[in-house]
C-alpha cells in the first residue's frame, strides 16, 4: 500500500502507545515505516537536501571508545546494575532495542524496551570456571540466580530534557523480565507437559506489534537448559548447556527458542507456539489490509533456515501456518502436519513439529543459509532484507545481505525470488551484517558481528575491519549505494538493537559485551564506558545529532 506524503508523514507519528487505530504498517527490527512509493523521497527539496549532507566516515578502528563520526554524539541512557526501581535494576548485555513514545504528539516521554541476551559469570556472578579442575562443582545456586536476574529484559520509561535522555527511576512502568518470570504459551496443546514457562533467555533481537506490544525472541536458547535430541529411531537424549542452569533448575529445554510477547503496561508475556521453536533473531511483523499478519524470522545457526508466518485471522499470532523458505526454487514451504504427509510419517501432531521446527523444516528441502540473523522491510520498495552474518564451516568469513521479493508485492505470497544485495568483505568495507534498521528517508543502517575472539587477530579474516562498527547505505546523493562506517565499537563490543525515535533525531543503540574477552577481572580488555570503577558494562546510548537529522531528512521538511 502506498501513502501520499502528508499521510505518510502522519503515519509515521503515530507509532505511539495511546494511537487506537494505525494503518496498514510494517514493524520490526528498528523499522518504523510503511512501504511507500518513489516519489515520495524523490521531490526536489528532499533530494537537494539528501544531497547536501557531508558523510565523513571512519576508518576502521581498535581504540576502547565509542567513536561516532563527524556531526553525532552520545550519551549514556541506561548501564548494567542501574537501578530502575526500588527493587530492580538493568541487566547485562543489552541487545534489541525499542521504543514506544506514551503520546503520538510527543516523541520525547515513553518507554524504552531492552533485550538482555546473555551473561558473563565472571562480572556477573563472579564464578571464574578458569581457576577450577572441575568448574561446576565449585559453582553455587546463588551465582546461578544472579545470572537469571540478569538476563531476559527490561521496560525503563525515558525522557528527553534539554537535548539528553534519562531514565525515570521508579516510575510505576519500570519493571524486569527475568530467567525465572512466569508466562504462558499461546497454543492449545501443552509443551512438554506444561501450559507455562518458567522465564525467558537468550534474548536476541525483536519486534513491535500493530496492538504495540513488544517481541522478544529467545535465540541460542540451548546455551542454559540445554537440548533435547533424538537418534535415528526418535530415541531422546539431553544434550548439556554450557552455562550448566539445569544442574540447578530442570527446565525442560523444550521451553525455551520462541518468540515472546509482552504487554508494556503491564509486563505479563506469552511465548507464541506457532512461530516454532529456533534459534530467533527477530520476529519482523506486517500487517495486511484484513489485519492478518505476516511474522518473519531467521535461524541463527549456520545451514538453519528463514522462516514466515502468516495468520489466518486478524491479529493472530496463533491461528496460522508457519513456512520456511526454498531460496533456489523461491517456494515457501508449508511447515504444516494436516496437508504435509512426509511431516506426518516423523511427527504425532503439530505441536510435535513445531518444537522441532528444524528437524520439520530439514525434512521439506528448506534452503540452508549462512545464519540468517536479522530481517528488515524496505520501506521505498517493500523488499525483505535478510543479514546473513557468515557461516565458518562453508568459508563464508564477511557474510551478505539477501533481498527477497514476494510475488506481485504480496507478503502473505507463497513464492518470491531471493538475490543478494551486498556481499561482506574488504572490497565493500564491512563483514558479518547483524543488526538492520531504515530510517524515515529510506537509508539502511545495520551494525557487524564479528565474533570478539576473532577480531583484531593478524592470521584472522578480519584484521581489516578491527572493531565491530554501525553502517550506512545512503539511498539518495553523492554516498548513494556506498557503505559508510558511522560508529566503532569499543574493544570486544558489538553494537546492537539501532531504533530510531519517532521523530527521527534520535538512535537508540546497544553497547553489548564491551570487554567480553576480559580473563582477570582486574586487568580488563575494555574499561568502557568509563564508570571510574576500571569494568566494562554493557550500556543503552541515545545518538544524536545534526547528522541523524539530515539523514531522516523525510521527516523535517
Amino acid at each position: 500500500m502506498a501513502y501520499n506524503r502528508r499521510e505518510f508523514i502522519s503515519f509515521l507519528g503515530k507509532a505511539s502507545m495511546g494511537t487506537a487505530i494505525l494503518p496498514p504498517f510494517l514493524k520490526g527490527c528498528g523499522n518504523l515505516a510503511s512501504p511507500v512509493t518513489n516519489n515520495l523521497l524523490t521531490s526536489e527539496s528532499t533530494l537537494d537536501a539528501l544531497k547536501s549532507v557531508n558523510l565523513e566516515g571512519l576508518s576502521p578502528s581498535n581504540v576502547d571508545d565509542l567513536l561516532l563520526a563527524k556531526g553525532l554524539d552520545y550519551h549514556v541512557i541506561l548501564r548494567w546494575g542501574d537501578e530502575i526501581s526500588e527493587k530492580d535494576s538493568f541487566g547485562f548485555n543489552n541487545d534489541f532495542t525499542c521504543f514506544l513514545p506514551f503520546n503520538e504528539e510527543d516523541a520525547t516521554d515513553g518507554l524504552l524496551w531492552v533485550n538482555h541476551e546473555y551473561v558473563n559469570p565472571l562480572f556477573v556472578s563472579g564464578f571464574d570456571h578458569r581457576k577450577y579442575q572441575n568448574a561446576e562443582e565449585h559453582r553455587t545456586k546463588e551465582q546461578v540466580d544472579k545470572e537469571m536476574y540478569n538476563i531476559g529484559g527490561s521496560i525503563v520509561r525515558v525522557k528527553q530534557t534539554d537535548g539528553k535522555w534519562k531514565a525515570v527511576k521508579n516510575d510505576p512502568h519500570n519493571r524486569r523480565i527475568t530467567a525465572k518470570t512466569l508466562m504462558k504459551f499461546n497454543w492449545d496443546n501443552p509443551i512438554n507437559g506444561a501450559s507455562t514457562a518458567i522465564g525467558t533467555n537468550s534474548n536476541c533481537s525483536g519486534g513491535i506489534t500493530p496492538w504495540k506490544t513488544f517481541l522478544t525472541c529467545e535465540e541460542n536458547y540451548d546455551s542454559f537448559f540445554g537440548e533435547t535430541e533424538y537418534d535415528n529411531d526418535g530415541r531422546p537424549s539431553h544434550r548439556d548447556s554450557w552455562q550448566g542452569w539445569e544442574k540447578f533448575y530442570a527446565y525442560p529445554p523444550e521451553h525455551y527458542g520462541w518468540v515472546v510477547e509482552v504487554d508494556p503496561k503491564t509486563g505479563l508475556a506469552q511465548k507464541h507456539v506457532a512461530i516454532g521453536r529456533y534459534a530467533h533473531e527477530c520476529c519482523t511483523l506486517y500487517e495486511l489490509a484484513d489485519k492478518r499478519v505476516v511474522a518473519y524470522s531467521g535461524d541463527d545457526k549456520n545451514n538453519e533456515h528463514l522462516y514466515k508466518f502468516i495468520s489466518s485471522k486478524p491479529g493472530s499470532l496463533k491461528e496460522g501456518i508457519l513456512y520456511v523458505a526454498d531460496t533456489v526454487n523461491g517456494k515457501w514451504l508449508a511447515l504444516d502436519w494436516e496437508s504435509q504427509p512426509v511431516l506426518q510419517e516423523k511427527f504425532k501432531d503439530q505441536t510435535e513439529v513445531l518444537v522441532r521446527t528444524r528437524e520439520a523444516a530439514k525434512i521439506l528441502g528448506a534452503t540452508e543459509l549462512n545464519r540468517p540473523e536479522d530481517i528488515e522491510i524496505d520501506p521505498i520498495t517493500g523488499s525483505i532484507f535478510v543479514a546473513l552474518t557468515n557461516n565458518y564451516d562453508k568459508n563464508d568469513f564477511h557474510g551478505s545481505i539477501l533481498k527477497i521479493v514476494e510475488t506481485d508485492g504480496q507478503y502473505d505470497a507463497l513464492t518470491f525470488k531471493a538475490s543478494t544485495y551486498m556481499a561482506g568483505g574488504e572490497k565493500n568495507g564491512f563483514s558479518c551484517p547483524d543488526n538492520l534498521a531504515f530510517d524515515m528517508a529510506g537509508n539502511l543502517w545495520f551494525t557487524s558481528d564479528m565474533s570478539g575472539s576473532k577480531m583484531n587477530k593478524e592470521d584472522g579474516p578480519y584484521m581489516a575491519f578491527k572493531n565491530n562498527s554501525l553502517f550506512v547505505v545512503p539511498r539518495h546523493g553523492k554516498e548513494e549505494g556506498k557503505v559508510i562506517r558511522l560508529a566503532s565499537a569499543p574493544n570486544d563490543a558489538e553494537l546492537t538493537g539501532p531504533w530510531f525515535s519517532p521523530d527521527g533525531k534520535t538512535l537508540f543503540l546497544s553497547v553489548q559485551h564491551p570487554g567480553e574477552q576480559t580473563s582477570d577481572i582486574n586487568d580488563p580488555t575494555s574499561t568502557w564506558p568509563f564508570d571510574g570503577d576500571g569494568i566494562p558494562k554493557p550500556a543503552v546510548v541515545a545518538i544524536t545529532g545534526d547528522l541523524i537529522e539530515k539523514m531522516n531528512k523525510l521527516h523535517l521538511l
